[in-house]
């Protein structure tokens, strides 16, 4: 099912970049890869840049997606975007952490942005 699974998170992330440019985001990096893992969405949101995790699932089973990150998940994605602005933004650009939840067991779709989910040594 590893085919099924890249489909559902591909789309997932396809509705959340959708979702987030009506909102006003500007998507700079879809899929941003290194080393210890991936960013999903890397994205502009007024000047601050957003790292955005994205969850989907199809069923009303099992909770909430954003519970899905946990803080192992977190310090992760933490890593990776002090990597990102390390290397890729100019010193002190302000920076935050965006979950984005898919619900595609609903019609349309429902999409939850969670702004500012967590933050660096929480």
């Amino acid at each position: 099912m590893p085919h099924a699974r890249q489909r559902l998170g591909s789309d997932g992330e396809a509705l959340a970049g959708a979702e987030l440019e009506r909102r006003g985001y500007r998507i700079i990096e879809r899929n941003y890869r290194i080393r210890s893992g991936e960013i999903d969405i890397v994205a502009d949101d007024g000047g601050t840049v957003v790292f955005v995790e994205v969850k989907t699932k199809t069923s009303g089973d099992f909770g909430d997606p954003v519970e899905e990150v946990t803080p192992q998940k977190q310090r992760q994605i933490v890593s990776m975007g002090e990597f990102y602005a390390t290397y890729c933004l100019p010193p002190d650009t302000p920076c935050r952490f965006d979950v984005v939840t898919v619900d595609l067991s609903t019609f349309p779709p429902t999409i939850f942005i969670y702004q500012d989910a967590f933050r660096p040594g929480w």
